[in-house]
């Protein structure tokens, strides 16, 4: 058999554990995990390599790919706090933009095909559900770095390179500092606190089941060029807490509208992004999950999880 050898950066992030669960578990895949840890994050129930590396640190990168030489690269590490990218502008485009430059050239100098991914909010949120065509317009220092990643994500050579534009991602993970959307809002009610949560940003909230499932399908396929993946539903966050709330059977009433014109952030947000996804579904055969479907899911592994800590 011959397999396919894939690198994973960021592998211990949300997404990246989900890909190395995913591509581990496929025989035909042999799985290259890296990350800022001496050690993965990822649960002991599937087989991958691991090892240490800094996307910024060239010399690493270089000797990394080259050892490796993978088929393709899925680099999954950013700096995703986006009021901390508005404050820290320099760190965000070492890792957003530099570092994706970092792995792009290496990509190129072994051939390897280099998977970016990227976020709707290089858009600026004034149209709403947007098309791989579409102009990017960021209205933040997030947005600015993370297109600069897709631009430094071209240098990896012509068809070797991808663009994955995915927003609000959520699901199941180990040891992260910080929750997604779902967990705090989940975290929050358990407690019986309250959670406010804007009426007017729209999304397509992405399982994070789904977005592994989809970006596999790319490698397999060997498709180049820019790809929406996320849910389908277009929501306003209050909407999709609600659902949330009902999905794990917790208390409605504690999540209360907000407006995100009455709350000041250092970072401004896009008020409507949101994803078309229709070329992955034609050429990807990419079938994301109802959001309803998505969250039972998502609440059937955790309860699995927390009955047994081995299970995932």
């Amino acid at each position: 058999m011959v397999y396919q050898r894939i690198l994973v950066t960021g592998a211990n992030g949300l997404l990246g554990q989900e890909l190395v669960r995913q591509l581990s578990a496929d025989v035909t895949y042999d799985v290259l995990a890296t990350g800022l840890n001496t050690e993965p994050r990822q649960s002991a129930d599937v087989s991958f390599g691991y090892v240490r590396m800094d996307i910024c640190d060239i010399e690493a990168v270089r000797r990394i790919i080259e050892d490796f030489a993978p088929h393709s690269v899925i680099n999954c590490a950013a700096m995703t706090q986006v009021d901390r990218c508005e404050d820290e502008r320099d760190e965000c485009w070492r890792i957003n933009a530099h570092g994706v430059k970092t792995l792009a050239r290496a990509c190129h100098s072994v051939g390897s095909h280099l998977i970016q991914v990227s976020t709707d909010f290089v858009f600026d949120g004034l149209q709403g559900l947007y098309r791989e065509n579409d102009r990017p317009n960021p209205v933040n220092f997030y947005g600015k770095a993370k297109l600069g990643g897709e631009n430094a994500a071209r240098e990896a050579g012509m068809e070797k390179w991808t663009i994955v534009r995915t927003n609000v991602v959520y699901g199941l993970s180990g040891g992260l500092l910080r929750d997604d959307f779902v967990e705090w809002v989940q975290s929050r009610l358990e407690a019986g606190q309250p959670v406010q949560v804007f009426t007017d940003q729209w999304r397509t909230p992405t399982y994070s089941f789904d977005l592994a499932k989809g970006i596999e399908c790319l490698v397999r396929y060997g498709k180049g060029g820019i790809y929406h993946l996320s849910g389908r539903e277009y929501v306003s966050m209050y909407e999709f807490a609600l659902a949330i709330a009902d999905t794990f059977a917790l208390d409605k009433a504690l999540v209360q509208p907000a407006s995100a014109t009455t709350v000041r952030q250092r970072a401004q947000r896009p008020p409507r992004t949101g994803l078309i996804i229709l070329k992955a579904e034609t050429e990807i055969d990419y079938r994301p999950m109802s959001m309803i479907a998505a969250l039972k899911h998502l609440h059937q592994r955790l309860a699995m999880r927390r009955t047994a800590p081995s299970a995932s």
